[in-house]
């Protein structure tokens, strides 16, 4: 696969600044549950952050491909892209969606890092998933919203300015199609912290800055809304596309950090007098890993065509997120296996990366999801949900 002289001098500036924070960073802030400012701060100085935002707003005005070889370098460095890759995809529905006004007011200031918009209000407790089902709700009062409900797996809230807040703003029964009545709202978090919106932290097993957030009649400007009123659904679906592309990236630069740290250290460790990458039990994994990373590499860098066309990627977005996220978790096992007792020590960073890993086998969509998406917009067969 060939790439062009910008994307490859995007790797390296990105490499570049991975550099920086090294695996002894990573680890201490996942020892502590800190959140990375440093390194998210250093991403915005640098523009990659901005990479989305047209340069009439101070952005890069870049294409999602390269967006997503940044992403993917991050991960392939042993960085963590997670503390920001929000920044990224929910920038597609201010970008597509938003007034002229709005971008105004908000994307400069994304730009150049003054504000952050890092929060994604989407999954509740009681839907998951089933997002047409979601409880929380905007009723409009006058010049304001009136919002209340509880968002949960909402990750860095506590490091965002600004949080896009999907709601319901008609009843589900009285709406005409289930994909009505839901709206999108780009809130602002300095004002709504304290006055409406109560956010907690949920630890996991991995460092990844996740909370739950609870509105009790918040109260946020109607200029607050994004778009149409109750076309917030259609909406997203757009972003959700980027999402999974550029989180299907970041997969596939973890795989390739395990592929290089197990092929690295295979042919360094010495057993019985000889290096284990010797053996073909211990060269077949890694190699068959190395295929597998290739194949899905492949079907991430063409949805991201498909989407910088114009097009519509929902199939290959999802293929894409689906064929990464299982070709690292292979990776992740793999390396794992190949460094045996040493997998599970802190030190190599390996088991830092194999709990952030097997995440996206799960998140931001389950991977039986898109088999049900595949089985029936693509194969044509019958709804199973």
């Amino acid at each position: 696969m060939t790439e062009s002289e910008d994307l490859a001098e995007i790797r390296r500036a990105v490499q570049a600044l991975c550099a920086e924070f090294p695996g002894e960073y990573w680890r201490e802030k996942d020892r502590t549950r800190d959140y990375p400012g440093e390194f998210v701060d250093a991403l915005t100085q640098a523009g990659f952050l901005a990479a989305l935002i047209p340069g009439d707003y101070g952005g890069s005005g870049l294409k999602l491909d390269a967006a997503a070889v940044i992403m993917e370098e991050i991960q392939a460095a042993g960085c963590n892209g997670a503390s920001a890759h929000a920044q990224m995809y929910i920038m597609n529905t201010l970008l597509k969606y938003g007034s002229e006004e709005q971008k105004r007011a908000y994307l400069p200031g994304i730009a150049d890092g003054s504000l952050r918009l890092q929060a994604f209000g989407v999954s509740e407790p009681t839907s998951g998933t089933d997002t047409l089902s979601l409880r929380t709700v905007a009723v409009r009062d006058g010049d304001e919203y009136v919002v209340n409900g509880q968002k949960i797996w909402t990750s860095r809230a506590e490091h965002s300015d600004l949080m896009l807040l999907l709601a319901r703003t008609t009843p589900r029964e009285q709406v005409e199609k289930k994909t009505e009545g839901l709206s999108i709202f780009l809130v602002d978090m300095r004002k709504a912290v304290g006055s409406g919106m109560t956010i907690k932290p949920i630890r996991t097993m991995m460092n990844h800055s996740t909370t739950e957030v609870f509105f009790d009649d918040l109260r946020i400007p109607a200029s607050s809304l994004i778009g149409e009123e109750g076309k917030g659904f259609r909406y997203i679906l757009s972003g959700m596309n980027a999402e999974r592309i550029l989180i299907a990236a970041e997969c596939i630069g973890d795989a390739k950090w395990f592929i290089n740290k197990a092929s690295d250290y295979a042919k360094e460790r010495k057993v019985f007098g000889r290096p284990i990458g010797q053996n073909q039990g211990v060269q077949f994994p890694i190699a068959r890993c190395y295929a597998q990373m290739r194949a899905a590499e492949l079907m991430v860098h063409h949805a991201a065509q498909v989407y910088d066309a114009g097009g519509n990627p929902g199939a290959e977005a999802n293929m894409a997120k689906m064929l990464a996220s299982e070709a690292s978790w292979a990776a992740a096992d793999m390396c794992v296996q190949t460094f045996g007792g040493f997998g599970f020590a802190e030190e190599y960073d390996v088991e830092r990366k194999f709990r952030e890993a097997r995440l996206y086998t799960v998140a931001p969509i389950s991977t039986n999801l898109i088999l049900s998406y595949l089985a029936e917009h693509v194969l044509g067969l019958p709804r199973s949900y």
